[in-house]
């Protein structure tokens, strides 16, 4: 028997949240075929967005990942790709497990080429559906216009913190930087909460120390690594050392960036733009979003950032208090955007 998250009851403190991703991110409209794709974990909230989109007045279709597959699901159940197509907008609302990567790619391939609006909520928990996604959206559009117009010229990015990264990365005007700041359009799927603009590098140089979180599934194992950070030294943008007093983190992230020939090269740099977010939870979807910088080993978007190479794994790296110079000028300072009120 399959689940229908209509029939689902949830707490009505999801509902603000639910309103702002369909109404404010999403943009949905009464004619407008919809998917809802969550766990079971989460059916309680897929049951909130699924509300949140039946009350547009628009037709939408659910599914619950354990009704089709077992987990870790490590492909797109053929029925779920099948409401994928059928659908123009779309809200995937799972948890992250082992090797579950290629399922979510198989899914945004087709998001991607049906040009769809998705909504993309990897680990989504009540906590961030009150917290982030509380966002005054249009407030985090215009920071994130404001930075990534002035990335966009930047030829090198500095960025350091207490806990001691000193990272220095190269770019290139020809690798766009990409926004996606929790208004979703069909030319990017976006992460909800939303609220950061990114690129692929040249080149990054230096020392990253992880003292905020960690992606994909180890995200959920090791949560806020504030007291055990993972410190990374790069070089022509891969990993050539790394040291962490947390043996099982340390041994979880060396494996997994070996997983694929590029998958300890830095694949993504973005800045997180969201200032809803009160502070770092140990939880991917949200932590990224924190006003600083974040790093990815692995796949860098080639599909949006027009990088020469892939990879089949990608690991977000998230730190804390972050200062930050775009060619020698002060953009950041201790976490906080240096915008002058020019918004």
């Amino acid at each position: 028997m399959h689940t229908d998250l209509s029939t689902i009851t949830w707490d009505p403190a999801l509902d603000e949240g639910a309103q702002n991703a369909v109404v404010t991110c999403l943009r949905i409209r009464p004619d407008e075929p919809v998917v809802v794709f969550a766990d079971r974990e989460r059916a309680a909230i897929g049951a909130a967005l699924t509300a949140a989109v039946q009350a547009v007045g628009a037709p939408v279709e659910t599914f619950v990942l354990e009704d089709y597959a077992g987990r870790p699901c490590t492909y797109l159940p053929a029925p779920i790709a099948e409401g994928f197509e059928r659908s123009t907008v779309s809200i995937f609302c799972c948890g992250a497990q082992p090797g579950e990567l290629e399922m979510r790619k198989a899914m945004t391939t087709i998001v991607n080429r049906r040009r769809m609006r998705h909504g993309h909520m990897v680990g989504i928990t009540e906590q961030i559906m009150q917290e982030g996604m509380r966002a005054d959206f249009e407030e985090v559009y215009r920071l994130t216009e404001w930075v990534r117009t002035r990335a966009m010229q930047a030829k090198e990015i500095v960025c350091r913190t207490p806990a001691g990264t000193d990272l220095r990365a190269t770019f290139t005007q020809r690798m766009p930087w990409i926004p996606t700041s929790g208004i979703i359009s069909t030319k990017k799927w976006g992460t909800l909460p939303g609220g950061e603009t990114f690129t692929s590098p040249v080149d990054c140089e230096g020392v990253f120390v992880v003292d905020g979180a960690m992606g994909d599934w180890l995200a959920h194992k090791y949560g806020d690594m504030r007291d055990h950070p993972l410190t990374i030294h790069v070089e022509k943008s891969r990993v050539v050392h790394a040291t962490c007093d947390h043996a099982g983190a340390l041994a979880d992230f060396l494996e997994y960036i070996s997983e694929d020939p590029n998958g300890n090269r830095v694949g993504e740099y973005a800045l997180g733009t969201n200032t809803a977010v009160p502070g770092i939870i140990g939880n991917m979807l949200q932590d990224e979003k924190i006003p600083g910088v974040h790093i990815a080993f692995g796949h860098p978007y080639t599909e949006h950032t027009g990088a020469d190479w892939s990879a089949k794994t990608h690991i977000d790296m998230v730190g804390r208090d972050f200062d930050v110079w775009f060619d020698g000028v002060a953009i950041m300072e201790k976490g906080r955007y240096l915008t002058n009120g020019e918004l």
